[in-house]
């Protein structure tokens, strides 16, 4: 979802590497010294930037909370009043997040547990924020639909678009990713036009 193009400093190559090794083979499965070794530092040299494993682990998963929910609000912005632009926006970002942090979805579904509890918290109210900025998109632009039904809906397109992990590695069979794109927002747009026809 990001934008930059400049070269993502020391903090985020330790965070990308440690989020590809934890999706691989479990957060008690990578030790420090691999994470430092897959970006060319020693193990010990992690601690200049993060605490442990533990505070690595927040900052991913509260960190990719943060920014769907802080996209997401840009793009209400962003839209000003046209439902149909901004569920359009909504989805695309959502693609993007699914399509180039796919470790990540796997790693919350594998490890929010093991956060400390404040962070779960925080994970899941900006995971909530983020849902009803969709709902209030989704009601807009279908507003005889009952709420109940949207919520329903937003949450199915969730699963679809979050289901990339298990889409196997790129340049197995799939269509590349401006296919794989180009697919899921089909998909995405038809489940949330199929309520028009309920």
């Amino acid at each position: 979802m990001s934008t930059r193009t400049d070269a993502p400093t020391r903090r985020e190559q330790i965070l990308r590497e440690a989020a590809r090794l934890f999706a691989e083979r479990g957060f008690h499965g990578v030790g420090v010294d691999e994470i430092g070794a897959a970006v060319g530092i020693s193990g010990p040299g992690l601690y200049r930037h993060f605490a442990g494993k533990d505070a690595m682990l927040a900052e991913l998963l509260v960190g990719i909370s943060g920014r769907l929910y802080d996209g997401g609000r840009k793009r209400v912005a962003e839209a000003t009043g046209d439902p149909e632009r901004l569920l359009g926006s909504l989805i695309d970002g959502h693609i993007d997040f699914a399509l180039d942090d796919r470790a990540l979805i796997t790693l919350h579904d594998r490890e929010l547990d093991r956060l400390r509890e404040s962070d779960r918290k925080l994970v899941r109210q900006l995971q909530r924020q983020y849902v009803e900025l969709w709902v209030g998109a989704v009601r807009e632009l279908y507003p005889s639909v009952p709420e109940a039904e949207v919520r329903g809906a937003v949450h199915a397109v969730f699963g679809l678009l979050n289901s990339t992990p298990h889409l196997g590695a790129h340049g197995t069979g799939l269509p590349g990713r401006a296919g794989t794109e180009a697919l899921l927002r089909r998909l995405a747009h038809g489940a949330f036009a199929s309520l028009e026809g309920r």
